[in-house]
């Protein structure tokens, strides 16, 4: 293989049918607000068999949303995983809440139930349940806690979209949820996102919240409530429209692009590949992110890959041990023993729908040989 291929870490599959749909946007003069975002969340909507989809204009805005919808509020406490990005801690910062980290299972890399339940206290509001990686949490355990307690469910499937839990798509359980489609998701809008609910009065709430407040009855300078400009354009809700039609081939070229890693690496000596499916949780491919042995210098891994071409990320820190947590609320090194010796030795590989097998074949004897 040659030492000067270059890898990128993803990659969007985009071609003429998202520029046709973009096009028809700008012909049509309504760029947002317009009748192109009601047609993404309905095929939204149905592609997760969930009654209702609220766009917004990323991940976050919809885990904020989700978070003032549970009434998450000054003095509360949120629970959330620390192994997953900030954005599912800081939508309860946001709200003037306290972020919770129970620990995580090493297999799946999701919260632990038994740590979530033993973090639960008289001050703790909902829980942020993250599918990490594509990889379904374990929804029915962390529900029954938050049934027991009173607790709101908030399910983080920024990085799951097409995933299945006891066979049924994320989206379709009940528990509101959150999907995102920054350019390395499985689809893309640019930056955006979406908000599954199964309420009624839930969803024209999120409607509201998004367009600075405003009610349905109410307006254009009318305002019900304070609101954020969490809106979504049309000019993405095109774009995603078309990635909505190739989803299907999207995750099952990500799933074939996963199965080949998994093939390549397999008898790399202690190297801890993604978890496989189970009966009760079907991965949707995010990325493929491996553990390196331990003891491994992943900083001399990193730059021996990147000095044959091959991008890698170090995927995830703790969102606990970032430095304005442990400013602000004075977390160290030692409160998630599992997610921190995991995030020490995690690296994400090379990883889309498009990426070919020669290209794979380059990465594995790129780590191979930094190992």
């Amino acid at each position: 293989m040659s030492a000067t291929r270059s890898v990128p870490l993803s990659s969007p599959w985009l071609d003429e049918r998202e520029a046709e749909l973009v096009l028809d946007v700008l012909r049509s003069g309504r760029l947002s607000l317009g009748p192109t975002i009601d047609r993404f969340e309905e095929a939204f909507a149905e592609a997760v068999e969930a009654p209702y989809a609220a766009a917004v204009s990323s991940g976050t805005a919809g885990l904020h949303l989700l978070c003032i919808a549970a009434g998450v509020g000054p003095g509360d406490e949120v629970i959330t995983s620390p192994y997953s990005f900030v954005a599912s801690a800081n939508c309860a910062i946001y709200e003037g809440a306290t972020p919770v980290f129970a620990d995580i299972d090493s297999r799946t890399l999701n919260l632990d139930p038994v740590a979530v339940a033993a973090a639960v206290t008289d001050r703790t509001k909902a829980v942020v349940a993250v599918d990490i990686y594509g990889y379904p949490c374990e929804l029915d355990e962390l529900r029954a806690i938050c049934e027991r307690h009173g607790l709101a469910v908030i399910q983080d499937a920024c990085e799951a979209l097409g995933a299945r839990y006891r066979g049924q798509l994320l989206g379709s359980h009940g528990p509101s949820a959150v999907f995102a489609f920054y350019p390395n998701k499985q689809i893309t809008t640019g930056e955006g996102g979406m908000v599954t609910t199964h309420s009624e009065d839930e969803w024209r709430l999120l409607r509201s919240l998004r367009n600075q407040g405003r009610a349905d009855s109410s307006g254009w300078l009318e305002h019900a409530r304070l609101g954020f400009n969490y809106r979504i354009d049309d000019v993405r809700a095109a774009i995603g429209l078309g990635q909505l039609e190739k989803l299907d081939q999207i995750l099952e070229r990500r799933a074939a692009v996963a199965a080949r890693y998994t093939e390549l690496l397999g008898s790399v000596e202690g190297l801890a590949l993604p978890c496989a499916d189970d009966d009760a949780h079907e991965r949707s491919w995010f990325v493929y992110v491996v553990a390196l042995p331990s003891g491994t210098d992943r900083e001399a891994v990193i730059e021996a890959l990147d000095a044959r071409g091959v991008q890698t990320a170090r995927y995830l820190p703790c969102i606990h041990l970032q430095s304005y947590m442990q400013e602000r609320y004075g977390f160290r090194a030692g409160l998630c023993p599992v997610a921190e010796d995991l995030s020490s030795r995690t690296l994400a590989l090379p990883f889309h729908a498009l990426l070919e097998e020669q290209d794979q074949q380059h990465v594995a004897g790129a780590l191979r040989s930094a190992l």
